[in-house]
């Protein structure tokens, strides 16, 4: 009885997921900077020549283009948003040798596919742990897969948005976890890389998580399996893993790294909407438009059913996905949450490290930040 109360519960609380338009929380107080920016312009022209009347005349067609033209056609270009939010489009460097890995550095390393749904192919990378003698000469697939099973922990990471499974700080992130002697599968979702070249959404992501997940949890037998989610890969690791843990099908632990709250609150954050996020209908425009195409992201209700040790990482400096965000999903957490549930921990990073939103990987504190929340992982 206690059980089918407890699963009661939870299904109760997914009818909860439904992505509502949140409106945000985190207002930007004054809006002095704009108007200097205005003024500045006005005073360039003025300064190169142009007359009162022009300039008027150019400040309003400016100002008709900006915050009435841009506006609509975002909210109503479904293909637009989708670009946006992902950026699947933005690939540096530009020419990488998927089938390759080594060749951008990772040793012990190997390329396979795998079918997220009938016509969707996944590019999939598996990166050793570095203290596996990679002296054999057996580097079939089945002596990549059968490594898996070696009781060591497994990290499937889930990327942000733009670049591919290739990009910098992707790999740099990579080394740091084969110096841990982690296992490590990176893939990327469908529009990206060299997977199927189709307009991802939330729920297509997800699905691609999901299969590269099943064939992982597969192949790992009684090997740790912790979730790695960053950036936009957090939203996609916390709807991923919430699903998991109503199936019963969950990972040992989930990682966060520069997350966000939900999309509503990240887009009037984000740099990009410095411009409209005053305006008095930025979320009948922006926000709401993200809901009702499929890309409305939720973490902060759906981290209220997942039931494994979570961490959080965050930097003070992050201007991509401001500390505030990743603060308020850990809040989510800790009021959502049962407090017989395994806890979620927050770790900040001051700002003086110059971590940013991609870079804590460089925390020399980091490992033992890791392996402390490997410890709790069971």
């Amino acid at each position: 009885m206690a059980l089918k109360a407890k699963i009661e519960h939870k299904l109760q609380k997914v009818k909860k997921f439904h992505p509502k338009h949140v409106l945000s929380k985190l207002r930007e107080e004054g809006w002095g900077h704009r108007r200097i920016v205005w003024l500045l312009l006005a005073a360039l022209l003025y300064y190169q020549g142009w007359t009162l009347f022009d300039i008027v005349k150019v400040l309003i067609f400016l100002a008709l283009f900006l915050f009435i033209a841009l506006p609509f056609v975002f909210k109503y270009t479904p293909w637009i948003q989708r670009h946006l939010v992902f950026l699947p489009f933005v690939r540096v460097p530009g020419y990488i040798n998927f089938t390759d890995p080594e060749s951008v550095g990772l040793p012990g390393s190997r390329n396979f596919y795998l079918e997220s749904e009938p016509g969707v192919k996944l590019g999939v990378w598996q990166i050793l742990p570095a203290d596996i003698n990679d002296s054999t000469t057996d580097r079939s697939e089945k002596w990549f897969t059968e490594q898996l099973s070696d009781n060591r922990t497994v990290v499937l990471y889930l990327h942000g948005n733009s670049n591919n499974r290739a990009g910098p700080h992707r790999i740099e992130l990579y080394h740091f976890l084969r110096k841990l002697n982690y296992h490590i599968i990176t893939f990327d979702y469908r529009g990206y890389a060299d997977s199927t070249q189709l307009a991802p959404n939330e729920t297509a992501v997800v699905a691609d998580a999901k299969a590269v997940y099943d064939w992982v949890k597969e192949k790992t037998g009684s090997s740790k399996l912790i979730v790695w989610g960053h950036s936009l890969g957090t939203a996609v690791s916390s709807h991923l893993v919430a699903d998991l843990c109503l199936e019963g099908n969950r990972p040992d632990g989930l990682i966060l790294e520069s997350p966000f709250n939900n999309v509503f609150d990240e887009v009037r954050s984000h740099p990009m909407a410095w411009v409209w996020r005053k305006m008095p209908y930025f979320d009948w425009f922006f926000t709401s438009a993200l809901e009702k195409n499929d890309l409305g992201f939720v973490s902060d209700q759906r981290i209220s059913v997942i039931d494994i040790p979570i961490l959080i990482l965050h930097a003070k400096d992050d201007v991509v996905v401001p500390f505030m965000l990743g603060q308020a999903l850990y809040e989510a957490a800790e009021q959502s949450r049962s407090t017989d549930w395994p806890k979620a921990e927050f770790v900040g990073f001051e700002a003086e490290y110059g971590y940013a939103h991609k870079y804590i990987v460089r925390a020399p504190e980091l490992p033992e930040i890791i392996r402390k929340f490997e410890d709790r992982c069971e």
